[in-house]
């Protein structure tokens, strides 16, 4: 399969591409040079012209871009990316999108705070944060096009990454005996998910447009991954004990 990926650089885009090589052609593209054995493309996916020129030939689009905190450029990645993403779809007869984002453009503060056993086929509540916000407006336009053309799209919630062998974040070293962020997941078994999201038959699929929560078992139960697990056949490898198992005190 010819597959786009969008962002390619970022956080997630290294492993999502390591999932991938060997099994699919690979363009890669993200607004950063990148050193590749793979096509690479520099692009600005809020160019809705770049978009459509890169996706060219393509059978599927990996949307992997994002921006957190300045309000212009955050609409113009979060929310205009994925419709230029769709527009790019239809352009060329693309019928697979495959987007992601933060758990909480779906399950927000009135969710988050109060509620669990949270799943993907929920009523989404972003709440107003800008990043949540502008993803969720963003998801919301790939599933308009979802009922206006014959493109399916899978939307694929994350939140927080670890290394599975060093049980370290992105954001610092080793948090070792501390509680595990919901939605955490290991970077291998994210990678793994957008695999298995990309290569299950489009026929399987109960509809043109699908959301799953990707992380990790966690022990508390407030948010539920088995909807990836039964449409994707997807399950995580890494269950990060480490981080939130604590270790006994000595003499006990």
């Amino acid at each position: 399969m010819k597959v786009l990926i969008l962002g390619g650089n970022g956080m997630l885009g290294p492993w999502v591409v390591k999932s991938l090589e060997g099994r699919h052609e690979l363009r890669i593209t993200d607004i950063n040079d990148l050193e590749t054995p793979h096509e690479y493309v520099k692009l600005d996916v809020s160019s809705l012209d770049g978009v459509v020129d890169a996706a060219e030939g393509m059978d599927a689009i990996i949307n992997l871009s994002v921006l957190r905190p300045h309000r212009q450029i955050a609409f113009d990645v979060n929310t205009r990316g994925n419709y230029n993403m769709a527009i790019a779809a239809r352009t060329h007869g693309i019928r697979r999108l495959i987007n992601t984002g933060p758990h909480y453009q779906l399950a927000g503060p009135n969710y988050e705070e109060f509620n669990f056993d949270l799943n993907p086929d929920m009523p989404p509540q972003p709440g107003t944060r800008l990043y949540a916000h502008t993803k969720a407006l963003g998801q919301e336009i790939l599933r308009i096009f979802s009922e206006t053309d014959d493109i399916y799209v899978q939307t694929l919630l994350f939140y927080n990454f670890y290394d599975a062998e060093t049980l370290s974040a992105p954001n610092g070293g080793p948090r070792l005996g501390t509680d595990l962020t919901p939605f955490s997941v290991a970077w291998t078994d994210a990678g793994e998910a957008i695999r298995a999201a990309l290569e299950i038959e489009l026929a399987n699929l109960p509809s043109r447009c699908e959301t799953y929560n990707v992380f990790t078992d966690l022990p508390h139960g407030k948010f539920s991954n088995l909807k990836a697990r039964r449409q994707l056949n997807w399950q995580p490898r890494h269950f990060l004990e480490g981080v939130w198992t604590r270790p006994l005190s000595p003499g006990k």
